[in-house]
C-alpha cells in the first residue's frame, strides 16, 4: 500500500490510499479510500507506517532532549583561538595536556576560577558547559590540570617565540610594562613584600613583565620575585629579544620609571637598542631651571623638540597638555586645602584651654599622619614645638611646580628622520594598551589574582596562561569590535584629534554606539563579557527518539541575530565546533 496525490483541474489534489496488485502478468493499481478529508499530521503518519517506520503515541513526546548545555561562547572563544593557530603553538594534536590546556584558556575567558572548579565544569557530570565534550575530554579531575599547567610552563619559551615570529620584526616598536599581583599564602618563593600596586598591604606579591606588539598584543611574559624594582626586569627583556626571538634591532617602549639612565648606559645602549621613554619630575625641573625648557615655546604650539647637554645623541620632544594641567592644577588645590584643614584642627588642638595637645614628639605624630595622607609635606612649611605649632604654605615652590603643571618630556634615541615628533609622543602614549592588557588580566575579563599555587614553576605557568587567554580575547575585541563600545573608525578619530598632545576623540561612530546603545545594524552594543554571556544562551543539546532511546543524536538551538552576527563577524560556524 501507499499514498498518492491525484492533482484536479479544477480542484485541491486528492489524497488516496491505493495498493498495486498483479493480473495476468500485468501491474495494476486500485484504489482503496479517499484520504483527502484526513488531517494532514494523520496522513503523514499512515506515510511512515506504510513505509515501515514506526510512530510515537499521542502520550509521548516524539524527541527526548536528554541535555542542553551552553555552547555559543565556547564556540565562539574556541573557534577563534584555533582560526589563529595558536592551538598548533601550543602542541601537536591528540595530546591530552595540549587539549587541557586549551580548555583552560577557553575556561580563563567564560569562567574564570580555579583549577578544583575548572576540572568540575569539563566534567561530563558536573559539566557548566559544552566545552568538555566538544574537545572530547571524558572525565576530568584536577590532578590532571595541574599536569597540563605543569607541561606548559615547560613549553613556554618555545611558545612565546611562535609568537614572537608572527607578531615581532626587527625595526619594530616593542611595547614593555611591569605590575604586580598578590598571592594567598605565604610557601611561594617568589612572593615577596613589595610595592603592591593592588592595594593589598602586608600581601605577598609576585612582579611580572609583559611584552606587547605595536598593536597591543601580547607575545612574552616574565614573572619576577615580589620586590624587584621595575628597571630590574629589563635585562631578561633585552636577552629575550636578541637571542630567544633572534632581532638585531627593537626600540623598546618603556615607561620612565622602566628605562632609566643607569639601564641605557649599562644595558639597552650596549645590546645596540632603541628606547622611547619619558623623563621624571626631577629631571624636568632641573632642564626648566638650566633653561633648555623655557615656557615660552608653548605660546602657540603644545609640542617642542629640545636637546640638552645633559642627554647628548637624543631628541627630547616636550608636550604641554592643556586638560592635564587643568586637572592637575585643581588636584593640587583640593589636597592643599585638605591639608590646611586638618592642619588647622591640630593648631586648634594646640591653642585649647581644655586640655590641650601638648609635647612635640606628639604632635608631630599627629602632623606627619596629614602630610603622609594628603603627600603635600613638600608644600608647607611646618614648625612644632613642645606647646605651639603653626604651619603656612610654601607660595614659591608651589608656584614653580605649577608653572610646570601639564608638561611632560618624552625621551628617545631616534633621530626625527626615523621617527618624527608625532609619531615619537604616539608610540610612548601606546603603553596605554599594555595597562589595558593588566587591567584585563587582572580584573575584567581573565582575573589572574588572586593566585592560590606554591611553587614557583606553577606560578609562571598560571600567569602565561592567563597571557596566553588574554591573546584571544585581544583578537577576539578586533573582530567583535561593531558590536562592542570599542573604536571601529580609527583614521575618523584620529582626524578628529587637534594634536596628538590633546586628549583623543571618538569618532562619530562610536559616540553613536555610546548614544543610543545599538550598532549600524541596528542591534544592541554589549561588552565584551555580556556578549560572551549572551552567546551562552546557543546551546548544544543531546536528545533521543521515543523509537529508539538508544540513539543520542546533537541539535543547536537557532541563533539569535546577535548571535548570528558575532559568529559571522568572528568567522566560524558554531554547529561545526569540534
Amino acid at each position: 500500500m501507499y499514498i498518492e496525490a491525484v492533482p484536479n483541474r479544477n480542484s485541491p489534489a486528492a489524497i488516496l490510499l491505493r495498493e498495486s496488485y498483479r493480473d495476468g502478468g500485468k501491474i495494476k493499481k486500485r484504489t482503496i479510500a479517499n484520504l483527502s478529508d484526513w488531517p494532514t499530521e494523520i496522513v503523514e503518519g499512515l506515510r511512515t507506517l506504510l513505509k515501515g517506520g514506526k510512530v510515537a503515541p499521542t502520550n509521548q513526546e516524539a524527541v527526548i532532549v536528554r541535555r542542553s548545555l551552553p555552547h555559543g561562547h565556547v564556540a565562539a572563544v574556541l573557534g577563534t583561538l584555533r582560526d589563529i593557530g595558536l592551538d598548533r603553538l601550543l602542541g601537536p594534536a591528540r595530546n591530552r595536556c595540549r587539549d587541557l590546556v586549551i580548555a583552560m584558556i577557553v575556561a580563563r575567558l567564560i569562567a574564570p576560577t580555579s583549577k578544583l572548579a575548572t576540572a568540575r565544569m569539563l566534567d561530563p557530570p558536573t559539566a557548566a558547559s559544552s566545552l568538555g565534550e566538544v574537545l572530547g575530554l571524558g572525565p576530568v579531575d584536577e590532578d590532571e590540570l595541574y599536569v597540563a599547567l605543569d607541561w606548559l610552563g615547560e613549553r613556554q619559551q618555545a611558545i612565546e617565540k611562535g609568537l614572537a615570529r608572527k607578531h615581532l620584526r626587527d625595526g619594530m616598536l616593542v611595547l614593555y610594562d611591569v605590575s604586580s599581583s598578590y598571592l594567598e599564602g605565604r610557601c611561594c618563593e617568589l612572593a615577596r613584600l613589595g610595592y603592591n600596586r593592588d592595594g593589598k598591604k602586608g600581601k605577598l606579591q609576585i612582579v611580572y613583565g609583559l611584552l606587547c606588539a605595536p598593536d597591543g598584543c601580547p607575545v612574552a611574559i616574565e614573572v619576577f620575585e615580589g620586590n624587584t624594582a621595575d628597571p630590574r626586569t629589563l635585562t631578561a627583556q633585552i636577552d629575550k629579544v636578541k637571542k630567544r626571538f633572534a632581532l638585531e634591532h627593537v626600540v623598546l617602549v618603556g615607561d620612565r620609571g622602566m628605562i632609566t639612565q643607569a639601564r641605557i648606559t649599562a644595558e639597552i645602549a650596549p645590546a645596540g637598542l632603541d628606547w622611547i621613554t619619558a623623563l621624571r619630575a626631577p629631571a624636568i625641573r632641573a632642564l626648566a631651571e638650566g633653561g633648555a625648557l623655557q615656557m615660552s615655546l608653548f605660546d602657540e604650539r603644545d609640542m617642542a623638540t629640545i636637546t640638552s647637554p645633559d642627554y647628548p645623541g637624543e631628541r627630547l620632544v616636550v608636550c604641554r597638555n592643556p586638560d592635564l594641567a587643568r586637572e592637575r592644577t585643581r588636584k593640587r588645590q583640593d589636597l592643599l586645602a585638605a591639608t590646611e584643614q586638618d592642619l588647622a584642627a591640630i593648631a586648634a588642638a594646640v591653642q585649647r584651654v581644655r586640655n590641650p595637645l601638648r609635647g612635640e614628639a606628639e604632635i608631630a605624630l599627629k602632623v606627619g599622619a596629614i602630610v603622609n595622607r594628603h603627600k603635600m609635606a613638600k608644600h608647607f612649611d611646618l614648625v612644632i614645638g613642645e606647646a605651639s605649632f603653626t604651619f603656612r604654605r610654601k607660595a614659591v615652590a608651589i608656584a614653580a611646580e605649577a608653572a610646570l603643571d601639564g608638561i611632560y618630556v618624552v625621551r628617545t634615541s631616534l633621530a626625527k628622520k626615523i621617527l618624527d615628533d608625532v609619531a615619537t609622543v604616539g608610540a610612548y602614549k601606546n603603553l596605554a594598551r599594555v595597562e589595558r592588557a593588566f587591567r584585563s588580566l587582572k580584573t575584567v575579563d581573565i582575573h589572574l589574582r588572586p593566585i592560590f599555587h606554591w611553587t614557583a614553576p606553577r606560578v609562571r605557568a598560571h600567569v602565561l596562561l592567563c597571557m596566553l587567554a588574554y591573546h584571544v580575547e585581544h583578537r577576539m575585541r578586533a573582530r567583535l569590535a561593531p558590536m562592542l563600545y570599542d573604536e571601529t573608525d580609527h583614521e575618523a578619530a584620529a582626524a578628529m584629534r587637534v594634536s596628538i598632545v590633546a586628549r583623543a576623540e571618538r569618532s562619530d561612530a562610536a559616540k553613536r554606539k555610546q548614544t543610543t546603545g545599538r550598532t549600524d545594524d541596528g542591534l544592541p552594543v554589549h561588552s565584551f563579557q555580556s556578549l560572551l554571556a549572551d552567546l551562552a544562551t546557543y546551546s548544544r543539546i543531546q536528545a533521543t527518539t521515543a523509537l529508539n532511546e538508544k540513539y543520542i543524536f546533537t541539535l543547536h538551538t537557532k541563533p539569535t541575530p546577535i548571535q548570528h552576527r558575532a559568529f559571522e563577524l568572528l568567522g566560524i560556524s558554531p554547529d561545526r565546533t569540534q
